[in-house]
């Protein structure tokens, strides 16, 4: 995916496919105003030039060439996996952001030996409005939070919202997390809500005046 053009495309299939903005969102890895506008462009035909002068600016993330390939994946989850280990080997539990932090976690929690639990985020429920108002939850098909220590994986940070939501629902489960590990962190967190953030690759944005 090379430009602009590409992700409307991607979005309007997507959209056709009848998932939601939030999904959509997580599937392109951009935010969620991002993906409505792509949306709205696909959908109204508007010109793209016009439109992206009124648009607050994005950044979208391909990391498809290490999610395609078990060997890749298995690398940059052992990568993530090294950053967490210094925090000491009491935690016993992974929990992964759905979608695409499940894989990543998945292979985390093999290289730090560790259960492995996921939460759907309330975003893939989100089309239009508060998000607020949707719920996100755990998976029963992995293992319980029970008042446990845990890892956060998931691909991509690029408001914060998502991890900061995942965050207050393994706390509401009584569990704790010791720290979040991604592979691109957008806004360059050093942690948030008082848990440490590791990404394998910080975004820096230079906005430059001419």
């Amino acid at each position: 995916m090379k430009n602009v053009d590409d992700l409307i495309d991607s979005a309007a299939e997507l959209a056709e496919h009848g998932l939601s903005k939030g999904e959509i969102a997580d599937e392109l890895n951009v935010s969620r105003e991002t993906a409505s506008w792509l949306v709205e462009r696909g959908g109204n035909g508007a010109d793209i030039e016009t439109a992206a002068s009124t648009s607050t600016s994005d950044i979208h993330v391909d990391w498809s060439a290490l999610g395609r390939d078990s060997t890749r994946l298995r690398y940059a989850a052992s990568a993530m996996a090294d950053l967490l280990a210094k925090q000491g080997d009491e935690v016993d539990l992974t929990v992964g952001v759905e979608k695409a932090g499940a894989p990543l976690a998945t292979a985390v929690a093999n290289e730090l030996d560790t259960d492995l639990g996921t939460y759907a985020p309330a975003k893939h429920q989100w089309d239009e409005g508060d998000i607020d108002e949707q719920g996100g939850g755990f998976s029963r098909n992995f293992a319980a939070i029970r008042d446990r220590d845990c890892y956060v994986v998931d691909d991509i940070i690029t408001s914060g919202t998502t991890m900061r939501e995942s965050i207050d629902a393994i706390r509401d489960q009584g569990g704790e997390p010791v720290a979040c590990v991604v592979l691109v962190d957008k806004r360059g967190y050093d942690e948030i809500d008082g848990v440490p953030v590791y990404s394998l690759v910080d975004v820096v944005r230079v906005d430059r005046e001419e």
